[in-house]
């Protein structure tokens, strides 16, 4: 009878530090999945901006294919008017 109660009590006692055991591992286990989840939020965020930015850079090249785009230049960079056009500058106030 003693015997039986020193197994059991053994037994009980290893089922204990296997149970903490596996407590242990699975909280580790929730914060790296936690970090996961996160990590591919911040992946999901960074990756619907660069594509944002892709359709920016994109449309900044269809425009800067267009007319529209030359005649900005020619006249911001180059001082270039059409014919007929007037320009007003303004002074220093002197």
């Amino acid at each position: 009878m003693r015997q039986n109660r020193r197994t059991m009590l053994g037994i009980t006692v290893v089922v204990l530090v296997l149970m903490a055991a596996l407590l242990v591992s699975g909280q580790r286990l929730n914060a790296k999945i936690e970090e996961g989840e996160m990590r591919i939020t911040e992946l999901t965020e960074q990756t619907a901006e660069e594509e944002a930015r892709t359709e920016e850079i994109t449309e900044l090249q269809e425009y800067m294919k267009s007319d529209e785009y030359a005649e900005q230049v020619a006249k911001d960079k180059l001082g270039l008017v059409k014919d007929g056009e007037i320009v007003f500058r303004e002074t220093d106030g002197e």
